[in-house]
């Protein structure tokens, strides 16, 4: 992308939801732009986050005429508040209502997810059980239908890897403490290390593990963290630039700067070079599997 250095993530996201929301309506981008008196290339900056200005009163319009509800206009206004930042830490709760995911939507739009897992499997490999297990945990005074919503969402994000059209190439290793840590008891972890020794095998995912025995490659703690690349245009250049999240207790990490992003490339080879490869990590994940049926 030819502007991609003067766009950054909040301004990106902020004009996905917005596009999003305008063709749910089956509006042209002609016909939105009428509505805000704007000219057509001016709605198709915004939509691409390559605005120079972004205004609180303009989203706020975008999202009336798009007839988003009070809890998704503030998750944009939140959105337009950050839209000049290239490293963002989301407090919970802070600017972004806490209820609105703002990782789901840039998940949906990467090519190539990397992550390293230290304590848990992703929610892109979770089966519902162990989904549900580790929801109800989070939310003890959840509705049981809150639970089952919050389950059937996380199940539906696995689309983006398993539809048999593009599926996104997902890149995982998961320290040997994620398949050791028991969630739910033996019968959901044994379907769990099931599941993820059957899904290892299809050709958009790799799954490896760090053994114990490997120590620690970085030398130090990392946390969990997810490297999202959005692919190439048909002149090779990038179409957006590279994002680091890092999921925190409290809040999230979102950073686009080179040196950032670059740091947790270097980590995930270290990880990557020290775990053992995939055939060898299959093994592990069905003798694991065997170990919880005993």
């Amino acid at each position: 992308m030819t502007d991609a250095a003067d766009s950054t993530f909040p301004r990106r996201q902020l004009g996905r939801y917005l596009r999003e929301g305008r063709e749910a309506l089956g509006l042209t981008i002609v016909e939105a732009a009428d509505l805000m008196q704007w000219g057509k290339s001016t709605l198709q900056r915004f939509e691409r986050g390559q605005s120079d200005r972004v205004r609180v009163v303009d989203v706020r319009e975008l999202c009336r005429i798009y007839d988003f509800d009070n809890g998704m206009t503030e998750a944009m206004v939140g959105l337009a508040q950050q839209a000049a930042v290239k490293s963002w830490w989301h407090e919970f709760g802070d600017l972004i209502p806490e209820n609105f995911s703002v990782y789901m939507g840039l998940e949906s739009s990467a090519r190539v997810l990397t992550t390293y897992q230290p304590d848990l499997v992703p929610g892109l490999l979770q089966t519902a059980d162990y989904a549900r297990r580790l929801i109800h945990t989070a939310h003890p005074d959840a509705r049981e239908s809150e639970i089952a919503g919050r389950v059937q969402v996380r199940m539906r994000r696995q689309v983006l890897i398993t539809r048999n059209t593009r599926p996104t190439a997902l890149h995982v290793v998961l320290s040997e403490s994620v398949l050791r840590r028991s969630i739910g008891g033996p019968t959901i972890m044994a379907a769990q290390m099931r599941h993820l020794a059957d899904t290892s095998t299809r050709p958009n995912i790799a799954i490896l593990v760090l053994p114990f025995a490997a120590g620690m490659p970085t030398g130090e703690q990392t946390g969990p963290f997810v490297i999202l690349d959005f692919g190439h245009d048909n002149h090779g250049r990038s179409v957006e630039p590279t994002v680091v999240y890092a999921e925190g207790f409290t809040g999230d990490m979102y950073s686009e700067k080179v040196r950032v992003v670059d740091c947790y490339a270097a980590a995930y080879d270290r990880i990557r070079r020290a775990a053992l490869d995939e055939a060898d990590s299959r093994i592990l994940l069905r003798q694991t599997a065997k170990e919880y049926s005993a």
